[in-house]
Protein backbone atom coordinates (compact mmCIF):
# COMPACT_ATOMS: atom_id res chain seq x y z
CA UNK A 1 0.00 0.00 0.00
CA UNK A 2 2.57 2.55 1.15
CA UNK A 3 4.95 1.85 -2.04
CA UNK A 4 1.75 1.88 -4.23
CA UNK A 5 1.41 5.53 -2.56
CA UNK A 6 4.93 6.94 -3.25
CA UNK A 7 4.78 5.32 -7.44
CA UNK A 8 1.65 7.45 -7.18
CA UNK A 9 2.91 11.06 -6.02
CA UNK A 10 6.51 10.48 -8.10
CA UNK A 11 3.69 9.89 -11.33
CA UNK A 12 2.24 12.88 -10.38
CA UNK A 13 4.79 14.99 -9.97
CA UNK A 14 6.55 13.95 -12.96
CA UNK A 15 3.52 14.89 -15.30
CA UNK A 16 2.37 18.19 -13.47
CA UNK A 17 1.68 20.81 -16.22
CA UNK A 18 3.97 23.47 -14.59
CA UNK A 19 6.62 21.19 -14.61
CA UNK A 20 5.93 20.10 -18.14
CA UNK A 21 6.04 24.08 -19.04
CA UNK A 22 9.52 24.76 -17.45
CA UNK A 23 10.73 21.81 -19.30
CA UNK A 24 9.73 23.37 -22.77
CA UNK A 25 11.04 26.49 -21.50
CA UNK A 26 14.33 24.66 -20.86
CA UNK A 27 14.26 23.49 -24.65
CA UNK A 28 13.29 26.94 -25.99
CA UNK A 29 15.77 28.82 -24.19
CA UNK A 30 18.72 26.32 -25.18
CA UNK A 31 17.98 26.66 -28.69
CA UNK A 32 17.35 30.31 -28.79
CA UNK A 33 21.21 30.00 -27.22
CA UNK A 34 22.13 28.24 -30.16
CA UNK A 35 21.30 30.14 -32.99
CA UNK A 36 22.44 33.68 -30.92
CA UNK A 37 25.75 31.72 -31.06
CA UNK A 38 25.36 30.39 -34.87
CA UNK A 39 24.10 34.22 -35.71
CA UNK A 40 27.17 35.43 -34.34
CA UNK A 41 29.46 33.16 -36.06
CA UNK A 42 27.97 34.01 -39.44
CA UNK A 43 28.49 37.53 -38.62
CA UNK A 44 31.61 37.14 -37.86
CA UNK A 45 32.79 36.33 -41.52
CA UNK A 46 30.61 38.93 -43.23
CA UNK A 47 33.93 41.49 -43.75
CA UNK A 48 35.41 38.85 -46.64
CA UNK A 49 32.40 39.00 -48.30
CA UNK A 50 31.70 42.74 -48.26
CA UNK A 51 35.25 44.01 -47.98
CA UNK A 52 35.15 44.30 -51.71
CA UNK A 53 31.92 45.61 -52.02
CA UNK A 54 32.77 48.79 -49.38
CA UNK A 55 36.49 49.37 -49.90
CA UNK A 56 35.57 51.60 -52.40
CA UNK A 57 32.80 53.43 -50.42
CA UNK A 58 34.34 54.25 -47.38
CA UNK A 59 35.52 57.21 -48.42
CA UNK A 60 31.64 58.35 -49.28
CA UNK A 61 28.78 57.58 -47.14
CA UNK A 62 29.92 54.81 -45.43
CA UNK A 63 32.64 56.73 -43.56
CA UNK A 64 29.39 58.59 -42.46
CA UNK A 65 27.63 55.71 -40.94
CA UNK A 66 30.98 55.08 -39.03
CA UNK A 67 30.49 58.35 -37.03
CA UNK A 68 29.71 57.41 -33.21
CA UNK A 69 26.62 58.43 -32.32
CA UNK A 70 25.75 58.78 -28.42
CA UNK A 71 28.66 56.43 -27.62
CA UNK A 72 27.81 53.74 -29.84
CA UNK A 73 28.88 52.98 -33.24
CA UNK A 74 27.18 51.85 -36.08
CA UNK A 75 27.36 47.66 -36.90
CA UNK A 76 28.22 47.94 -40.46
CA UNK A 77 31.13 50.35 -39.40
CA UNK A 78 32.38 47.57 -36.73
CA UNK A 79 32.09 44.78 -39.77
CA UNK A 80 33.94 46.47 -42.20
CA UNK A 81 37.84 46.66 -42.41
CA UNK A 82 39.99 49.80 -42.04
CA UNK A 83 40.64 50.37 -45.72
CA UNK A 84 44.02 49.39 -47.26
CA UNK A 85 46.91 52.59 -48.02
CA UNK A 86 46.20 51.84 -51.55
CA UNK A 87 43.86 53.72 -53.73
CA UNK A 88 45.46 53.40 -56.90
CA UNK A 89 43.30 52.33 -59.36
CA UNK A 90 44.52 50.87 -63.33
CA UNK A 91 46.75 53.88 -63.14
CA UNK A 92 49.18 54.85 -66.30
CA UNK A 93 52.79 53.91 -66.40
CA UNK A 94 56.02 56.48 -64.88
CA UNK A 95 57.32 58.30 -67.92
CA UNK A 96 61.64 56.81 -68.01
CA UNK A 97 63.70 59.21 -66.25
CA UNK A 98 65.54 60.29 -69.13
CA UNK A 99 63.72 62.94 -71.71
CA UNK A 100 64.29 66.46 -72.66
CA UNK A 101 62.24 69.22 -70.91
CA UNK A 102 58.71 69.55 -72.62
CA UNK A 103 58.41 65.58 -72.18
CA UNK A 104 59.12 66.32 -68.07
CA UNK A 105 55.97 68.46 -68.11
CA UNK A 106 54.09 66.21 -70.53
CA UNK A 107 54.79 63.77 -67.44
CA UNK A 108 53.72 66.14 -64.70
CA UNK A 109 50.62 66.63 -66.45
CA UNK A 110 49.93 62.50 -66.93
CA UNK A 111 50.93 61.80 -63.18
CA UNK A 112 47.59 64.60 -62.24
CA UNK A 113 45.38 62.62 -64.02
CA UNK A 114 47.02 59.28 -63.49
CA UNK A 115 44.07 56.79 -61.91
CA UNK A 116 41.37 58.48 -63.86
CA UNK A 117 40.56 57.08 -66.86
CA UNK A 118 39.40 54.18 -65.69
CA UNK A 119 37.54 54.90 -62.53
CA UNK A 120 34.16 55.37 -64.42
CA UNK A 121 34.35 51.08 -65.19
CA UNK A 122 35.94 50.06 -61.64
CA UNK A 123 33.67 52.20 -59.17
CA UNK A 124 30.74 49.72 -60.57
CA UNK A 125 32.92 46.83 -60.42
CA UNK A 126 33.04 46.54 -56.73
CA UNK A 127 28.84 46.81 -56.30
CA UNK A 128 28.87 43.23 -57.70
CA UNK A 129 27.40 40.07 -55.57
CA UNK A 130 29.30 37.24 -55.10
CA UNK A 131 27.95 33.87 -57.02
CA UNK A 132 25.75 31.98 -54.89
CA UNK A 133 28.77 29.08 -54.23
CA UNK A 134 31.35 31.42 -53.33
CA UNK A 135 28.99 32.87 -51.10
CA UNK A 136 28.11 29.86 -49.35
CA UNK A 137 32.03 29.09 -49.16
CA UNK A 138 33.10 31.90 -47.89
CA UNK A 139 30.36 32.93 -45.12
CA UNK A 140 31.73 29.99 -43.49
CA UNK A 141 34.98 31.24 -43.20
CA UNK A 142 36.55 29.43 -45.68
CA UNK A 143 39.69 30.10 -48.08
CA UNK A 144 42.53 32.06 -47.13
CA UNK A 145 44.87 35.04 -48.97
CA UNK A 146 47.29 33.96 -51.16
CA UNK A 147 50.09 35.62 -52.94
CA UNK A 148 49.20 35.53 -56.54
CA UNK A 149 50.12 32.57 -58.54
CA UNK A 150 49.97 34.39 -61.89
CA UNK A 151 50.01 38.31 -63.16
CA UNK A 152 49.42 40.47 -66.22
CA UNK A 153 52.26 42.09 -66.28
CA UNK A 154 52.20 44.06 -69.66
CA UNK A 155 51.54 46.02 -71.55
CA UNK A 156 50.19 49.50 -71.16
CA UNK A 157 47.00 49.87 -73.90
CA UNK A 158 47.39 46.54 -74.93
CA UNK A 159 44.32 44.56 -73.72
CA UNK A 160 45.61 43.95 -70.34
CA UNK A 161 41.88 45.55 -68.46
CA UNK A 162 39.99 43.12 -71.38
CA UNK A 163 41.68 40.31 -70.43
CA UNK A 164 41.46 40.43 -66.73
CA UNK A 165 37.89 40.96 -66.58
CA UNK A 166 37.54 38.11 -69.23
CA UNK A 167 39.04 36.04 -66.60
CA UNK A 168 37.03 36.69 -63.89
CA UNK A 169 34.21 34.52 -65.32
CA UNK A 170 36.10 31.38 -64.66
CA UNK A 171 34.99 29.72 -61.23
CA UNK A 172 38.77 29.09 -60.73
CA UNK A 173 40.02 32.27 -61.12
CA UNK A 174 39.88 35.14 -58.13
CA UNK A 175 41.60 38.87 -59.10
CA UNK A 176 42.42 41.71 -57.80
CA UNK A 177 40.68 44.23 -59.79
CA UNK A 178 42.93 47.31 -58.79
CA UNK A 179 46.09 47.73 -59.84
CA UNK A 180 48.57 46.88 -57.14
CA UNK A 181 51.85 48.30 -58.13
CA UNK A 182 53.64 46.28 -55.64
CA UNK A 183 56.83 45.22 -57.42
CA UNK A 184 57.52 48.83 -59.00
CA UNK A 185 55.93 51.76 -56.58
CA UNK A 186 55.21 49.66 -53.19
CA UNK A 187 57.88 47.09 -52.82
CA UNK A 188 59.25 48.68 -49.31
CA UNK A 189 55.73 47.93 -47.60
CA UNK A 190 56.65 44.09 -48.20
CA UNK A 191 55.07 40.64 -49.02
CA UNK A 192 52.63 40.44 -46.05
CA UNK A 193 50.97 43.83 -47.35
CA UNK A 194 50.90 42.90 -50.68
CA UNK A 195 49.00 39.38 -49.36
CA UNK A 196 46.27 41.45 -47.85
CA UNK A 197 45.36 42.96 -51.38
CA UNK A 198 44.34 39.91 -52.78
CA UNK A 199 41.46 38.34 -52.63
CA UNK A 200 40.46 34.99 -50.60
CA UNK A 201 40.67 31.96 -52.62
CA UNK A 202 39.51 28.26 -51.71
CA UNK A 203 41.39 25.03 -52.55
CA UNK A 204 42.36 24.67 -56.39
CA UNK A 205 42.02 28.52 -57.53
CA UNK A 206 44.08 30.55 -58.96
CA UNK A 207 45.00 34.08 -57.38
CA UNK A 208 46.22 36.62 -60.18
CA UNK A 209 46.69 40.74 -60.51
CA UNK A 210 47.95 42.92 -63.50
CA UNK A 211 49.94 45.74 -63.05
CA UNK A 212 50.91 46.54 -67.09
CA UNK A 213 54.30 48.64 -66.02
CA UNK A 214 55.73 45.72 -64.56
CA UNK A 215 57.02 44.84 -67.96
CA UNK A 216 58.87 47.93 -68.23
CA UNK A 217 60.07 47.99 -64.86
CA UNK A 218 63.97 46.86 -64.72
CA UNK A 219 63.69 45.66 -60.93
CA UNK A 220 60.31 43.86 -61.27
CA UNK A 221 62.00 40.45 -62.46
CA UNK A 222 63.97 39.82 -59.81
CA UNK A 223 61.57 40.97 -57.31
CA UNK A 224 59.02 38.60 -59.12
CA UNK A 225 61.27 35.76 -58.77
CA UNK A 226 62.35 36.04 -55.15
CA UNK A 227 58.24 35.97 -54.39
CA UNK A 228 58.33 32.65 -56.19
CA UNK A 229 59.72 31.46 -58.79
CA UNK A 230 57.12 29.41 -60.30
CA UNK A 231 55.16 32.39 -60.66
CA UNK A 232 53.41 32.17 -64.58
CA UNK A 233 53.61 35.68 -66.02
CA UNK A 234 51.21 36.89 -69.08
CA UNK A 235 51.79 39.55 -71.75
CA UNK A 236 49.11 41.37 -73.84
CA UNK A 237 51.07 43.01 -76.74
CA UNK A 238 49.81 44.76 -79.68
CA UNK A 239 50.96 46.35 -82.71
CA UNK A 240 53.92 48.92 -81.26
CA UNK A 241 52.50 51.24 -83.45
CA UNK A 242 48.86 51.39 -82.90
CA UNK A 243 50.32 51.23 -79.15
CA UNK A 244 51.84 54.14 -79.08
CA UNK A 245 49.43 56.08 -80.63
CA UNK A 246 46.61 54.72 -78.12
CA UNK A 247 49.18 55.69 -75.47
CA UNK A 248 49.38 59.37 -77.15
CA UNK A 249 45.43 59.50 -76.89
CA UNK A 250 44.74 58.70 -73.68
CA UNK A 251 47.15 61.57 -72.76
CA UNK A 252 45.65 63.61 -74.93
CA UNK A 253 42.21 63.17 -73.65
CA UNK A 254 43.41 64.16 -70.11
CA UNK A 255 45.68 67.17 -71.14
CA UNK A 256 44.31 68.76 -74.56
CA UNK A 257 47.26 70.82 -74.32
CA UNK A 258 50.06 68.64 -75.06
CA UNK A 259 52.46 69.04 -78.11
CA UNK A 260 51.25 67.27 -81.50
CA UNK A 261 51.92 63.38 -81.60
CA UNK A 262 54.75 63.78 -84.92
CA UNK A 263 56.59 66.09 -82.64
CA UNK A 264 56.58 63.56 -79.03
CA UNK A 265 58.14 61.10 -81.67
CA UNK A 266 60.93 62.68 -83.34
CA UNK A 267 64.54 64.30 -82.25
CA UNK A 268 64.82 65.83 -85.28
CA UNK A 269 61.55 65.88 -87.83
CA UNK A 270 63.99 66.28 -91.03
CA UNK A 271 66.20 63.67 -90.07
CA UNK A 272 63.61 61.67 -88.63
CA UNK A 273 65.17 60.36 -85.72
CA UNK A 274 63.18 58.62 -83.73
CA UNK A 275 62.88 59.77 -79.92
CA UNK A 276 63.08 56.63 -77.95
CA UNK A 277 63.27 58.62 -74.47
CA UNK A 278 59.54 58.92 -74.76
CA UNK A 279 57.76 56.16 -72.85
CA UNK A 280 54.96 55.79 -75.31
CA UNK A 281 57.88 54.92 -78.00
CA UNK A 282 59.88 52.96 -75.60
CA UNK A 283 57.12 50.45 -74.94
CA UNK A 284 57.12 49.11 -77.49
CA UNK A 285 60.44 47.62 -77.67
CA UNK A 286 59.15 44.32 -76.57
CA UNK A 287 62.42 43.14 -77.33
CA UNK A 288 64.54 44.43 -75.10
CA UNK A 289 62.35 44.64 -72.27
CA UNK A 290 61.74 40.58 -72.85
CA UNK A 291 65.41 40.05 -72.41
CA UNK A 292 65.07 41.81 -68.75
CA UNK A 293 62.88 38.98 -68.23
CA UNK A 294 64.26 35.79 -69.56
CA UNK A 295 67.10 36.61 -66.68
CA UNK A 296 64.74 35.25 -64.28
CA UNK A 297 62.18 33.40 -66.07
CA UNK A 298 61.99 30.63 -69.05
CA UNK A 299 60.38 31.52 -71.73
CA UNK A 300 57.75 28.22 -70.88
CA UNK A 301 56.41 30.49 -67.89
CA UNK A 302 55.26 33.24 -69.82
CA UNK A 303 52.21 33.32 -72.62
CA UNK A 304 52.09 35.99 -75.04
CA UNK A 305 48.61 36.89 -75.74
CA UNK A 306 47.60 39.06 -79.22
CA UNK A 307 45.96 42.32 -78.43
CA UNK A 308 44.22 42.04 -81.74
CA UNK A 309 43.18 38.66 -81.75
CA UNK A 310 41.89 39.73 -78.17
CA UNK A 311 39.44 41.58 -80.09
CA UNK A 312 38.53 39.67 -83.04
CA UNK A 313 38.93 36.22 -81.77
CA UNK A 314 38.28 36.71 -77.75
CA UNK A 315 37.49 33.03 -77.15
CA UNK A 316 40.54 31.62 -78.65
CA UNK A 317 43.06 33.67 -76.91
CA UNK A 318 41.11 33.31 -73.45
CA UNK A 319 41.44 29.47 -74.47
CA UNK A 320 45.34 29.41 -75.16
CA UNK A 321 44.96 31.54 -71.29
CA UNK A 322 43.38 28.87 -69.41
CA UNK A 323 45.28 26.18 -71.03
CA UNK A 324 48.58 28.04 -69.65
CA UNK A 325 46.86 28.39 -66.44
CA UNK A 326 46.15 24.49 -66.14
CA UNK A 327 42.55 25.51 -66.14
CA UNK A 328 39.32 23.54 -67.80
CA UNK A 329 38.27 25.36 -70.81
CA UNK A 330 34.85 27.03 -68.95
CA UNK A 331 35.15 30.71 -71.22
CA UNK A 332 34.15 30.19 -74.23
CA UNK A 333 32.38 31.77 -77.37
CA UNK A 334 28.92 31.43 -75.48
CA UNK A 335 30.54 33.89 -72.70
CA UNK A 336 31.27 37.04 -75.69
CA UNK A 337 29.05 39.32 -77.80
CA UNK A 338 30.24 41.84 -80.28
CA UNK A 339 29.28 45.39 -79.67
CA UNK A 340 29.12 47.15 -82.67
CA UNK A 341 29.06 51.29 -81.08
CA UNK A 342 32.18 49.98 -79.10
CA UNK A 343 33.96 48.23 -81.92
CA UNK A 344 35.08 45.59 -79.02
CA UNK A 345 33.82 41.87 -77.69
CA UNK A 346 31.66 42.27 -74.44
CA UNK A 347 30.46 39.94 -71.97
CA UNK A 348 27.24 38.48 -71.81
CA UNK A 349 27.45 37.46 -67.98
CA UNK A 350 30.31 38.95 -65.97
CA UNK A 351 31.76 37.61 -62.53
CA UNK A 352 28.92 37.44 -59.95
CA UNK A 353 26.28 39.27 -62.53
CA UNK A 354 23.76 38.54 -65.02
CA UNK A 355 23.81 41.68 -66.55
CA UNK A 356 26.23 42.02 -70.17
CA UNK A 357 29.21 43.82 -69.17
CA UNK A 358 31.61 45.95 -71.52
CA UNK A 359 34.66 47.82 -70.41
CA UNK A 360 33.97 51.30 -69.26
CA UNK A 361 33.59 54.72 -71.70
CA UNK A 362 37.35 55.30 -71.82
CA UNK A 363 38.08 52.16 -74.07
CA UNK A 364 38.07 52.90 -77.70
CA UNK A 365 38.65 56.16 -77.95
CA UNK A 366 38.77 57.42 -81.18
CA UNK A 367 42.74 57.91 -82.60
CA UNK A 368 43.48 61.32 -83.80
CA UNK A 369 44.84 61.64 -87.24
CA UNK A 370 48.37 60.96 -87.57
CA UNK A 371 50.60 61.76 -90.86
CA UNK A 372 50.92 58.35 -93.25
CA UNK A 373 54.63 59.63 -92.86
CA UNK A 374 55.07 59.54 -89.64
CA UNK A 375 53.57 55.96 -89.17
CA UNK A 376 55.52 54.89 -91.81
CA UNK A 377 58.35 55.83 -90.25
CA UNK A 378 57.58 54.26 -86.94
CA UNK A 379 56.87 51.21 -88.77
CA UNK A 380 60.42 51.17 -90.17
CA UNK A 381 61.76 51.67 -86.40
CA UNK A 382 59.79 49.00 -85.44
CA UNK A 383 60.59 46.25 -87.64
CA UNK A 384 64.08 45.15 -86.54
CA UNK A 385 62.55 44.88 -83.04
CA UNK A 386 59.61 42.97 -83.85
CA UNK A 387 61.34 40.59 -86.07
CA UNK A 388 63.61 39.76 -82.82
CA UNK A 389 60.70 39.58 -80.59
CA UNK A 390 59.04 37.02 -83.21
CA UNK A 391 61.87 35.02 -82.98
CA UNK A 392 62.49 35.30 -78.93
CA UNK A 393 58.90 34.29 -78.74
CA UNK A 394 58.41 32.09 -81.68
CA UNK A 395 55.22 33.68 -82.77
CA UNK A 396 55.21 36.46 -86.00
CA UNK A 397 52.04 38.60 -84.42
CA UNK A 398 51.85 40.20 -88.04
CA UNK A 399 52.88 43.66 -87.54
CA UNK A 400 54.62 44.31 -90.51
Amino acid sequence: MEYSLVCHNLYAFSFSPVKNKLFLLGIMFLLWVYMLYSCVGYCATMPSLVVDNYRGKETGSVVGKRIENNGRVDLMSRLLPRPQPWVDIESDYDEPSVRTSSRDLLNNDVDAYRGAEDWDEMRGEGQRAPEPGAMSSFSNGSGSKKLPQAIIIGVKKGGTRALLEFLRVHPDIRAVGAEPHFFDRNYENGLEWYRELMPKTLEGQITMEKTPSYFVTREAPARISTMSRDTKLIVVVRDPVTRAISDYTQTLSKNPDIPTFESLTFKNRTTGLIDTSWSAIQIGIYAKHLDNWLQYFPMGQILFVSGERLISDPAGELGRVQDFLGLKRIITDKHFYFNQTKGFPCLKKAEGSSKPHCLGKTKGRTHPNIHPEVVQRLRDFYRPFNMKFYQMTGHNFGWD
